[in-house]
This record gives structure tokens, C-alpha cells and sequence, in this order.
């Protein structure tokens, strides 16, 4: 398929743009070390399972789904806190750069409107994008703890956009359903799981 018809492209992050997503493992290891190795594997398939939900959702369910207990709003922050301590540290490599992505990104910048939509936390986003030299090719960057789909809608709805002009790009069901969701067109990159899904288009 040919993106350069599009108006609009809405790009996940992890696992699209950056190499991400085996880091991403490591930082709920690293928090979550002082729990049964068990619970944290079950989490951690969980989390690869849904990599478009934020970690705020997969730290939730892992107290509250795996280990059965109640946790608090403020508890859960804490530990998302912690998470992005982490990130911030491990993700600021230019070599964990998709280039084939970064260069369709610098390819189009500027004939395409480009944002990132992103189950990552929206503060810990930016700061990545400003120091990987990302953020001057999109016309917005957010993340959670705003769901995926709201974040397209609002896009969407605030521009205006045509839904038939936009899709978006990413690397898991829930990039798939938030495309869905808005009635857009959806392209999934690098990950063959998604096979089974008979009504769109694939990059591997």
C-alpha cells in the first residue's frame, strides 16, 4: 500500500519508532523485583500481549487481576513514577531508532501531517522525542494516561481531519482497535501475530 496518499498519520511509538519494547520489559522487572518471578512473567505477557495500553492499566492489572489484590490510585502512580526513572534512562539511545521508519518520518515531514499516539506516559514521551531529535517532525505528541482511542478522536475531532485520510501505524491490537474505534484505516508493523486480522495491512 502506498502511506503517501494519506493526509494523516497517527504513529505508535514503542515498537515502531523505537526499539522499545524488550526495555520496556526490563523496567517492570526492575520495579516489580521484589514480587513472585511467576507473577511478574504472567504480567509481562500480559503487557507484550497489549502494548498500546499504558502502564498505569498493566500495573493495575497486575495487582489487581494477577495478584488479587486492591491497589490505590496513589500507589500505582508511584510505581509508574519509578518506571519512568528507568526509561528515561535506558531509552535515550539514537541506535534504538527504527530507521526504516525514521526515514519515511523524514521523508514526508512536512507533506504529511504526523502525530504520535502513544500508551507510553505523555510527559516521559516528549522528553524522549526532544532528546532523540524526534519531536520537530510531528504536529503533536501524546500519551497516557489518556487511552489511545480518545487521543485519535481528539485529534480528529479538533482539526477536523477526514477519517478516510488518516491511519494509523502500530504494533499491537490495541493500536488496531483504536483505529477501529475512530474509523480510520490501520497498518500493522512488525508483528506477525496480528495475521488473523483479515481487513488490514501489513509491514514486516
Amino acid at each position: 500500500m502506498s502511506l503517501s496518499k494519506y493526509k494523516v498519520i497517527f504513529w505508535d511509538f514503542d515498537g515502531v519508532l523505537l526499539d522499545s519494547n524488550s526495555i520496556r520489559d526490563i523496567g517492570f522487572q526492575k520495579v516489580l523485583k521484589d514480587f513472585p518471578k511467576k507473577e511478574v512473567e504472567d504480567l509481562l505477557s500480559f503487557h507484550r500481549e497489549n502494548g498500546g495500553l499504558s502502564r498505569y492499566v498493566k500495573f493495575r492489572h497486575f495487582f489487581e487481576n494477577i495478584r488479587r489484590e486492591k491497589i490505590s490510585d496513589y500507589d500505582i502512580l508511584k510505581l509508574s513514577d519509578s518506571f519512568s526513572i528507568i526509561m528515561r534512562e535506558l531509552l535515550l539511545n539514537r541506535e534504538l531508532l527504527i530507521q526504516q521508519t525514521l526515514d519515511f518520518v523524514k521523508l514526508y515531514y512536512g507533506k504529511i501531517k504526523m502525530y504520535i499516539v502513544s500508551g507510553s506516559d505523555q510527559n516521559e514521551l516528549r522528553f524522549l522525542c526532544d532528546e532523540l531529535l524526534l519531536s520537530i517532525y510531528f504536529k503533536g505528541i501524546y500519551g497516557s494516561p489518556t487511552p489511545k482511542n480518545e487521543l485519535v478522536s481528539n485529534i480528529l475531532n479538533h482539526n477536523n481531519f477526514e477519517i478516510g485520510q488518516c491511519i494509523l501505524i502500530g504494533d499491537s491490537i490495541n493500536d488496531y482497535e483504536a483505529a477501529k474505534h475512530n474509523k480510520i484505516h490501520f497498518l500493522s508493523f512488525n508483528n506477525p501475530s496480528l495475521i488473523y486480522l483479515d481487513d488490514i495491512n501489513y509491514i514486516f
